[in-house]
């Protein structure tokens, strides 16, 4: 019987892709959700329910992850969703070392030990590169990785390993650098850049919502319908279609803040545009001027990943739940 892992599965983007597996999956694939709660079934796909294992783990605790991976019940794809975001690998390193590092390579090496060549989707960040001078565009092979921030770090160590251990033959490994993702539904993360979403989501619920950097910031960003399809799309890839690398940058758009405060005005009005307040925060927006904006997807299109929409019709289909 086909079988899936996947972990951070509480956040949004977790139940997302989880209720997308279901939806496209055979009828006797499982699919195994953990997060440090045991996250909830997703609500879309109530039909799919019974298919849904539901786990609380600690992933820093070797016990926990040798009971969740065992050669008794082997997974076909494992995604790796879980982390302390950036903001909060910021504040506290040895939180960021512990979840984002540690734990995550001893979930490899079960994996490794369990289940040999099995298919792992690494979740990286494009805070993997450091800032860079403005115009320039980033592709896999022009720049070097070298991540000014301690959540960029620990990403691009967890990269290196998928690498080499896809080249070892332990793993079938691939690791996909994510845009910021906006519009997350539910509740601010400790990201820096949660104030992408933000700035739309709360508004929409009728909440204020705190703007850290200034207007002209340009951020890449992607839509979560998007990031859902490159997900499942990046187990489909072929091994041999990665080459040499294992990781890829995924398509997405840029933009600046003040256009999508005008996006939010033109789609939801005035009302809700003046729910958002400028209040410059000096340590987010370090965390985020150390970002580069613009990025080359060829490679991501050649390997069959999907281009976003436009950024107005994903804040309509993210409106659209409010109807």
């Amino acid at each position: 019987m086909p079988s899936i892992l996947i972990t951070g599965a509480g956040g949004y983007v977790g139940q997302e892709l989880a209720a997308e597996l279901l939806r496209s999956s055979s009828p006797d694939t499982t699919v195994t959700l953990t997060d440090v709660q045991a996250p909830p079934a997703p609500v879309s796909v109530p039909e799919h329910a019974s298919r849904v294992k539901s786990v609380a783990a600690d992933l820093t605790s070797p016990q926990v992850v040798d009971e969740l991976i065992s050669k008794s019940a082997p997974y076909e794809t494992v995604f790796l969703l879980h982390g302390i975001m950036s903001s909060g690998s910021e504040a506290n390193f040895d939180l960021g070392i512990k979840v984002n590092l540690d734990a995550t390579r001893y979930i490899l090496d079960r994996l490794k030990a369990t289940t040999p060549g099995v298919k792992v989707v690494f979740t990286s960040s494009l805070a993997v590169y450091g800032p860079t001078e403005s115009g320039f565009v980033i592709d896999e092979t022009n720049l070097p990785p070298v991540p000014l921030s301690s959540y960029g770090t620990q990403k691009l160590i967890i990269e290196l390993l998928v690498n080499d251990y896809s080249r070892k033959g332990f793993l079938d490994g691939r690791s996909v650098r994510l845009p910021t993702v906006t519009v997350r539904a539910g509740k601010p993360t400790q990201a820096a850049s949660s104030f992408v979403s933000d700035i739309i989501r709360e508004p929409f619920h009728g909440k204020k919502a705190i703007l850290p950097v200034a207007r002209d910031t340009p951020v890449w960003i992607c839509s979560p319908y998007t990031i859902v399809k490159n997900l499942l799309h990046a187990r489909e890839v072929p091994k041999e279609a990665f080459g040499d690398s294992r990781s890829v940058n995924l398509p997405g758009l840029l933009v600046t803040v003040q256009e999508m405060l005008d996006a939010l005005e033109k789609v939801g009005g005035a009302e809700k545009r003046a729910l958002v307040e400028d209040k410059y925060d000096a340590d987010i927006d370090k965390i985020v001027q150390s970002w580069s904006p613009l990025f080359d997807n060829a490679r991501a299109r050649q390997l069959g990943f999907s281009d976003d929409i436009p950024f107005i019709e994903n804040i309509k289909k993210f409106a659209s739940t409010f109807a």
